[in-house]
């Protein structure tokens, strides 16, 4: 694993279980199991460090976004059940996604790293918008917003909220009902 790789994933582990306030450039050493000075070099300030770390955020998430793969047009999808996979392969890292939400909080107060929050976000959404086109929906940039919105409140309720982790057969149904009023039957 790159260095920079070590430091974004110690940082992604910082602010899942210390949150924004334990994320110095000390600790990132220390739980990278680097020499103290290390995080420094590498991200000078902690805007540089919350930008490395949103970027592997984002290629890690990606990642996950390959392999549960969305089927290819032309042929009609599952789209429930992709979207549920998505949400399910998502779930599965609490850390990655309690990082996230760190660093979304974060993104509303530092422009710079608003930028590649949201150019993260259109990774995301943007692949959705063909597919709900070819699905029927008569507005699918709309549609796309609404349904990666649904998604992120699942995560939100399964991670931090009150509500249980959803089963992947939960988490298909609930899928399928909202694309259901999206989508023309």
């Amino acid at each position: 694993m790159k260095r920079s790789d070590a430091i974004a994933e110690a940082a992604i582990t910082l602010l899942a279980e210390r949150g924004m306030r334990g994320l110095t450039h000390r600790a990132v050493d220390e739980v990278a199991g680097l020499p103290p000075g290390s995080t420094s070099n590498l991200a000078r300030t902690r805007a540089a460090l919350l930008e490395l770390t949103l970027s592997r955020l984002t290629e890690l998430e990606e990642a996950v976004f390959q392999t549960a793969a969305l089927p290819s047009l032309p042929e009609r999808p599952d789209l429930g059940g992709q979207m549920a996979l998505l949400l399910y392969a998502q779930l599965q890292d609490r850390r990655r996604t309690l990082a996230r939400y760190e660093l979304a909080l974060e993104a509303t107060r530092r422009p710079e790293l608003r930028t590649i929050y949201d150019k993260a976000g259109r990774l995301f959404r943007d692949p959705v918008v063909p597919l709900l086109a070819a699905a029927g929906s008569r507005d699918p940039v709309r549609h796309a917003r609404q349904l990666v919105a649904f998604g992120e409140g699942i995560m939100f309720d399964a991670i931090v909220g009150a509500g249980a982790e959803p089963t992947l057969d939960e988490l298909s149904t609930m899928m399928r009902e909202f694309l259901g009023g999206l989508l023309p039957r």
